[in-house]
């Protein structure tokens, strides 16, 4: 009687233990960094699915983590999934019709009050660029689809967007990332070039 009973147990047990999920692996891996990199595209094609505040919020944090001259950061992040904001944008802007798909958009914007002295004043643009590109790779990174929408240096749409947001006379607007959960329909690009790739010695 023990014995058929701690056999019981033991079947238990084992059942538990095939159905009970592995964890670790089960759950899918990230995508290493050369990965990631080289499947970013342009995704201008969502589903109705909403994008969580925690996954904007790892997007700004992406951003953040971008270099930039002298360290000065001068940029502004605008976060923005309410729909009416949204369809103003795509109205104002000649290639961002996408936007009344969309479920969310980061706006890009450098602070003047922030800018560096001199000729190094215009890095703004390379600061906010780097940071737009730290977006769009860890938006691909985490499963979502992103397209960065030209705004700067074109007044029509730096007004456009400064009106849509309300935004400080300080804030110039670089871009609007478009970010929804990809349809599929948008698949990276091959865009390697040797003939522009140049070494000095000359590649053996």
């Amino acid at each position: 009687m023990y014995e058929r009973i701690v056999i019981v147990i033991l079947l238990v047990f084992l059942v538990v233990a095939i159905l009970l999920p592995r964890g670790s692996e089960n759950a899918a891996a990230p995508p290493d960094v050369l990965t990631v990199i080289h499947q970013r595209k342009s995704v201008r094609n969502y589903t109705a699915e909403p994008v969580a505040a925690k996954e904007l919020d790892q997007l700004v944090r992406a951003g953040f983590a971008a270099p930039s001259a002298r360290n000065l950061q001068p940029w502004e992040f605008y976060v923005i999934t309410e729909r009416g904001t949204l369809d103003a944008l795509a109205a104002s802007l000649p290639y961002g019709k996408m936007l009344a798909k969309a479920q969310a958009a980061i706006v890009v914007c450098g602070n003047s009050r922030q800018f560096g002295e001199g000729a190094t004043r215009e890095m703004w643009v390379q600061d906010c660029s780097a940071a737009t590109e730290n977006i769009l790779l860890a938006a691909e990174g985490i499963g979502l689809g992103a397209v960065w929408i030209g705004v700067y240096p074109y007044a029509p749409r730096v007004e456009a967007v400064s009106k849509a947001l309300k935004l400080p006379e300080e804030f110039i607007p670089l871009n609007v990332i478009s970010i929804g959960r990809p349809d599929g329909k948008d698949m990276p690009k091959q865009k390697y070039r040797e003939s522009k790739v140049h070494w000095i010695p000359p590649r053996q």
